[in-house]
């Protein structure tokens, strides 16, 4: 409250010696209010400032992706690589733990409306990246939170941090190729405090299930399999040295060749050990699959909820809640099925034939794989035209379409979105996973389209972004907002943007991602709380949804190594279609689903609560 004070008694002195007249005391009582809100919105200015370039600091790599200036990023940032040692973890814990506290400690009768709302998002935030305190294992992810296992199949330091710097680092002048071969040569020192931690991890009982070993296995044989010299991580760094003004042919090569060879001499190296590593945690992982397994996992997997759900639900209300949403969809799919001639069979049967039918498969070859990207462009141009008439404002920034690279494909997921840089230079991309044709059939593209990409995340983050409301709310990782929104715009693009019409297919491939996020909640909370086995789980989300089992098994190994983080979807989604319902049923002709859609997006990614407060007031307000 120092701050505070001290701005407070310069503003009183300046209020007095300016005042040669009497006033009246509500007059002057409205003076000291004023004076109060100005320092009360200073202190929470300052703090804001102060803790954002601590996390910043702590984080480089979220700063590479942002293409954060060194300014706002209090510093260099390309060249280095973040602290994921025990002690970095706390680090970052206690320094979360503090910014929230600060944050919280602003006397609130010193803020307007606008900076209260502002100073209650931020203390969110940073209590999200505080973590469970009480569950020492896993790392503080900038966009999961506290996730489980440092070592996995689909993420986690090992694995995110190459991909970014061969997708989103920038290598545009001589400096920045400097700071990228700098970078390479300090990944053993990396690679050591990730190793380090994942053993500390292992002294403490908390150990990577035995079931995901293999796929992370698999991804290390992946990424040391190729000739340093043809390493991914050269390969894009000599691509972006091409694009380079002023740089001569052999400066290019020698760039090149050294950053072959730190590959070669540095990265190598540590990520064998890496694996060897892995080889080892192998032989005494546990054979259960659910994070209740771990020491703390039953309080863990609550923290999971509160913060990836969104919620205040028990697990065994979100999984009551899952099977629900699983029968209400499957009803609706069956009514198509049968009025399309497939009558015979359950529901997800029918699904998995529907796949077989002409059409719907696109060739398993170089030229599929580029006539499926072509396809995800055009229904990209075609929901873009009709998105003016639905949503008030749309992002400035492009979306472009990509193939998942080979080298990760195996753990990802079916697609998934990378923002755009900051200053809107690089754009949103739109991730596509081809490792298996059969496992994207063409009658449910539309769906993941409008959910990775258009109007799903690139409108919500790309928007979010471009509002001028601080860098960690600019960012803000709210994951039921954020995948809830996604799934959300899938609905609102059948019920009120028409792209299904004609399209039976496709509107049961809509269906049936809606039915894989309800299954979501039975499967995530069925590992996590219900003790399921993997196969259990792979099992009953094959026969729900009919969805291949080369799409199933990574995704339920997804939530496997991510507890928690496929609730949010449906939660989400469900809680705004409700006050979209709300909306329009109490406001009748005067709603507007623009102004609706600009109301939720506008004000950036929040607690769900707070959307939900927000629709209220402005129900109450369309009402005067």
């Amino acid at each position: 409250m120092k701050i505070t004070t001290i701005a407070l008694t310069v503003g009183l002195t300046g209020i007095l010696m300016a005042c040669s007249q009497p006033q009246t005391s509500a007059a002057y009582s409205a003076q000291l209010s004023s004076v109060s809100e100005s320092a009360g919105k200073q202190a929470l200015k300052e703090k804001e400032q102060y803790h954002t370039q601590i996390f910043l600091k702590q984080q480089p790599t979220l700063a590479t992706m942002l293409a954060l200036s060194a300014e706002q990023a209090g510093g260099s940032y390309n060249d280095r690589l973040p602290d994921y040692r025990v002690a970095g973890m706390q680090a970052m814990q206690t320094a979360m733990a503090a910014a929230a506290a600060e944050l919280r400690s602003i006397d609130t009768d010193e803020l307007g409306a606008p900076q209260r709302y502002h100073q209650q998002i931020l203390a969110n935030i940073f209590e999200y990246f505080t973590g469970d305190t009480n569950f020492p294992a896993g790392y503080i992810d900038t966009w999961g939170g506290h996730l489980p296992y440092i070592i996995n199949q689909i993420s986690g330091p090992l694995i995110d941090v190459p991909k970014l710097m061969q997708v989103q680092q920038s290598v545009a002048s001589p400096d920045e190729a400097q700071a990228y071969l700098t970078r390479l040569g300090k990944m053993d020192e990396f690679v050591q405090g990730v190793l380090g931690k994942y053993r500390a991890d292992m002294q403490k009982g908390i150990i990577l299930p035995k079931n995901l070993h293999p796929k992370t296995l698999a991804f290390f044989d992946a990424f040391l399999a190729a000739p340093a010299q043809e390493h991914e991580l050269v390969r894009s760094f000599a691509e972006k040295l091409t694009q380079m003004d002023g740089l001569s042919s052999d400066e290019q090569q020698a760039l090149t060749a050294r950053a072959a060879s730190l590959v070669e001499d540095v990265v190598y190296p540590a990520y064998q050990q890496a694996r060897q590593l892995m080889v080892e945690s192998a032989k005494i992982a546990r054979d259960e699959d659910g994070i209740w397994s771990q020491p703390g996992g039953d309080e863990f997997y609550q923290h999971e909820i509160r913060f990836l759900g969104d919620s205040s639900l028990t697990a065994d209300q979100i999984h009551q809640i899952g099977l629900d949403e699983v029968a209400r969809i499957s009803a609706e799919m069956d009514t198509i099925l049968k009025a399309n001639g497939l009558e015979n069979g359950s529901v997800g049967e029918r699904m998995m034939e529907l796949a077989t039918l002409p059409g719907q498969v696109f060739e398993e070859s170089d030229a599929g794989r580029q006539a499926l990207i072509q396809y995800l462009n055009q229904e990209i141009s075609a929901i873009m035209a009709r998105a003016p008439q639905f949503y008030g404002t749309l992002p400035e920034q492009a979306v472009e379409v990509r193939r998942i690279p080979p080298v990760s494909e195996a753990g990802e997921a079916g697609g998934f979105y990378s923002p755009p840089s900051l200053d809107g230079k690089r754009p949103g991309i739109y991730w596509i996973n081809l490792r298996d044709m059969a496992a994207v059939p063409k009658y449910g593209l539309k769906t993941l389209t409008y959910h990775e990409a258009v109007p799903g995340h690139h409108f919500q983050i790309a928007l979010n972004m471009a509002q001028d409301i601080g860098l960690m709310r600019q960012n803000a990782p709210y994951n039921a907002y954020v995948e809830g929104w996604a799934l959300y715009s899938e609905y609102v693009a059948s019920t009120m943007m028409g792209m299904y019409q004609d399209d039976p297919l496709g509107d049961l491939g809509r269906l049936q991602a809606e039915l894989y996020r309800a299954v979501r909640l039975v499967v995530d909370t069925g590992l996590h709380r219900k003790k399921w086995t993997r196969q259990q789980a792979i099992d009953y989300f094959h026969a729900t949804t009919g969805t291949s089992l080369s799409d199933v098994v990574p995704e339920v190994e997804r939530y496997m190594a991510w507890p928690g983080q496929a609730l949010g979807y449906k939660l989400g989604m469900l809680m705004f279609v409700e006050l979209q319902k709300q909306a329009e049923q109490a406001l009748g002709d005067k709603f507007d689903l623009r102004e609706f859609h600009d109301l939720i997006l506008l004000s950036g990614a929040r607690p769900m609560a707070m959307v939900k407060q927000d629709v209220e007031n402005w129900i109450k307000q369309q009402k005067l």
